[in-house]
């Protein structure tokens, strides 16, 4: 039997997959934290514009906090977990995960959550039809 807290496993559904490369890493060759937020940012708006059908901007993002540096060449997989459905609005938490370079284990990297608006044709905000 698997203990959920000595192996934790992502929650929310697939949204984004990329490979870290050597142009996004800092001085020490960990990868920048602005680059992971931008993964995570559209692995959002991607849900999100799925759940809103249509286009969507970020309005706000909360409480990103980095566990572990994120090494080149890391496989970088973004889950999406859609929390509430308002009006005009969705709220997803997106984690983030890496395979560990030593022995293939998942990491957990980060997780924020994240506010997008649905919007129209004009840039102006619309309701989300279900």
């Amino acid at each position: 039997m698997n203990d959920i807290d000595s192996a934790p496993i992502p929650q929310g559904d697939l949204a984004l997959q990329t490979v870290a490369m050597p142009k996004d890493t800092n001085a020490s060759g960990d990868i920048f934290g602005g680059w992971l937020l931008s993964q995570m940012d559209m692995a959002g708006a991607i849900t999100a514009g799925e759940v809103a059908g249509g286009r969507v901007a970020t309005v706000a993002i909360e409480g990103m906090a980095l566990l572990t540096p994120v090494h080149v060449g890391a496989v970088v997989t973004c889950y999406c977990d859609v929390l509430e459905v308002g009006r005009s609005s969705v709220r997803i938490v997106v984690e983030v995960w890496i395979n560990s370079k030593h022995d293939g284990e998942p990491i957990k990297v980060t997780e924020g959550e994240f506010v997008f608006v649905a919007i129209d044709e004009n840039g102006r905000t619309r309701a989300i039809t279900q």
